[in-house]
């Protein structure tokens, strides 16, 4: 099923981040876990009664490239692409990128971390950003729906 957390609010959302050969390395967000340069780690996130699964995979020169982040569960979010991957400033390449709409202070920096990134990701799943679009259609739906304050059942079915 499709499914985006957005409507939902939860006080404490949960994350498990497992390493390939080390089992669970965090919960509950709070603990700052270590990034292994070219390594591949899996979450598990529980949010807003939605469970998520998603990838995020640490170059070989981090900090200094940011991480990639994938959701592998089906999500229909105005910031999600249709292959899960996420469309969020703070991993985008630290570059001058006038054409983005982005400052450079938005992007990756080296002081970002596991912790500061799912917690950017939890804040864009509660509050899109439909200014600069993964998926066009969500977002414009999520817009309708936001606008209507809730009348405009179309995006509400879709992500039930």
């Amino acid at each position: 099923s499709i499914s985006c957390p957005s409507q939902h609010r939860s006080p404490e959302p949960f994350c498990l981040l497992c390493g390939p050969a080390s089992g669970v390395l965090s919960g509950e967000g709070s603990e700052q876990p270590p990034a292994r340069k070219g390594e591949l780690f899996s979450l598990l996130c529980l949010f807003a009664g939605l469970k998520c699964q998603a990838h995020i995979k640490f170059p070989m020169d981090y900090p200094y490239s940011p991480p990639t982040f994938r959701f592998l569960t089906k999500m229909w979010h105005p910031n999600i692409y249709e292959n899960g991957d996420v469309c969020i400033s703070i991993l985008h390449p630290p570059v001058d990128d006038p054409q983005s709409g982005e400052l450079p202070s938005e992007r990756w920096n080296p002081t970002q971390n596991v912790r500061t990134i799912l917690l950017s990701v939890i804040s864009l799943l509660n509050e899109p950003n439909t200014f600069s679009p993964a998926n066009v259609d969500a977002s414009v739906m999520f817009r309708k729906w936001r606008d209507s304050k809730g009348k405009d059942k179309e995006y509400a079915e879709i992500i039930r």
